[in-house]
């Protein structure tokens, strides 16, 4: 396959992928932030979310003061913003029709159409009267994109390089949904005593968000805690977000597209998912949940960009 198709599929991927993981993490600040609290803790919850995402210096530039729908409208509707839903999804609509002829009429259309609705909804007030129901909307279209990607296309690279696109972004996304608590200023992560309400209400709203609430209490049937969230969305590959099992299918996809270049990447990879699979929680929690998302965050960073080396485009230099 010719890198610059590879780099097409992947970037679709990718920028279809980052649009639903930002839908989820400005999910559960909207609803966190309709739980009693401070003008303080509304503020900070905020400021983590764009620290995590580290958009802040980029939020500053725009805006004079940090409020609820300041943010949702940068992270939403912002086209200068290259992580905003507007942004990524038009992007993603760009990189399709760059390999129409790769992909099949189906999973064009549903790109397509995706960008054709999103312009409808953002002209309504849909938004500011029931932004919920515009994240919801955006996770279906994704899942929509990745189930028609399955069910109609060729099993050949064209589908890894999708799939390896997807992972990745997912596997940094889940990070980095972990990671905002504890950027707005940490929390308990133990066993849950002591928690307070708004905690707790946090970290359902969190499972929620990542579709974990559900296997939370099948896996768990107890209090939810941080310490087991932490255990879920990182150490469990039947987990579907979990970041162990985002690389399990990182590792697998590159196998499935490797060249003579790509040993040293899938190495790196492979020892990545090593760290997680052999992994315990209670060694996680007594480095620092922070600091080892931290360095998963920096390590897929990288993994990113040695993907682009051995099969894409080259990044600038």
């Amino acid at each position: 396959m010719l890198s610059r198709t590879a780099d097409h599929l992947f970037w679709m991927a990718r920028y279809t992928e980052r649009a639903e993981n930002t839908a989820r993490m400005l999910d559960v600040n909207v609803q966190t932030s309709m739980l009693p609290q401070s003008d303080e803790e509304n503020t900070k919850g905020w400021r983590a979310l764009l620290g995590i995402s580290e958009l802040q210096h980029a939020f500053n530039q725009k805006y004079q003061s940090l409020e609820g729908r300041e943010v949702i409208d940068f992270m939403v509707r912002d086209p200068g913003n290259s992580s905003s839903i507007v942004a990524c999804l038009t992007a993603a609509r760009e990189n399709a029709r760059a390999v129409r002829g790769t992909l099949t009429t189906e999973v064009w259309e549903i790109q397509n159409q995706t960008w054709l609705d999103m312009q409808f909804r953002l002209k309504s007030d849909l938004l500011e009267t029931d932004p919920s129901k515009f994240f919801e909307w955006v996770k279906y279209r994704s899942h929509l994109s990745r189930g028609v990607t399955l069910g109609t296309m060729l099993r050949d690279e064209a589908v890894h390089f999708i799939r390896l696109g997807t992972f990745l972004e997912r596997a940094d996304n889940t990070a980095r949904i972990l990671d905002v608590k504890y950027h707005g200023g940490g929390v308990e992560t133990g066993n849950g005593e002591g928690m307070s309400q708004r905690d707790f209400y946090y970290w359902a709203a969190m499972l929620r968000s990542v579709s974990g609430f559900e296997i939370y209490r099948k896996v768990y049937r107890d209090v939810i805690t941080p310490a087991r969230i932490a255990e879920l969305l990182i150490l469990r590959g039947d987990m579907p977000r979990s970041l162990l099992a985002c690389m399990d299918e990182v590792v697998q996809n590159l196998h499935e597209v490797r060249n003579d270049v790509s040993a040293d990447t899938e190495r790196f990879a492979g020892r990545l998912r090593a760290q997680l699979q052999f992994g315990k929680i209670d060694d996680i929690l007594a480095d620092g949940l922070h600091d080892t998302l931290t360095r998963f965050l920096a390590d897929i960073y990288e993994l990113g960009n040695r993907v682009s080396r051995d099969f894409l485009v080259p990044l600038a230099a």
